[in-house]
């Protein structure tokens, strides 16, 4: 079993190796517009899973899907050949869901500034519900007078 450091390591020329594969090796046009955000691989080097987004509709992101599932085996030759490890480890592709959960981000604090605008409008507007300085001292009172 491989320390985390190296499997780590081992992601991340993996990530690279295959990215660089994507557009010198693999000629299918459904591959064109993938980037491969993420890789990770099992302590033990066997399995490594490679994060992608696809820039566009869900038709072309299951057309991507369906073109990395074809390209695999090409794939894994070219990190067998770039990577020093005894085992080439197995490639799965899983599609990264950052770009959609970002943009519900997005929204949500539109959202919330639009909310702390209207909250600054309505403090510009606003009065004390007692005195401007409920801590006034008898004293001060009198003095005032």
């Amino acid at each position: 079993m491989a320390d985390p450091a190296r499997a780590a390591k081992l992601a991340q020329r993996i990530k690279v190796v295959v990215a660089e594969a994507l557009g010198r090796r693999v000629k299918d046009p459904r591959l064109e517009g993938i980037t491969i955000t993420d890789a990770r691989v099992t302590n033990d080097l066997q399995h490594a899973t490679l994060y992608y987004t696809v820039l566009g509709d869900q038709e072309l992101q299951d057309d991507a899907a369906k073109g990395l599932e074809k390209a695999k085996g090409v794939l894994r030759q070219e990190v067998g050949r770039n990577v020093t490890v005894r085992l080439t480890p197995t490639l799965e592709f899983v599609a990264d869901r950052i770009p959609e959960v970002a943009s519900n981000l997005e929204e949500l604090l539109r959202e919330a500034r639009r909310r702390d605008a209207e909250v600054a409008a309505l403090a510009e507007t606003a009065k004390h519900a007692g005195d401007a300085d409920p801590y006034k001292s008898a004293d001060e009172e009198d003095d005032e007078k």
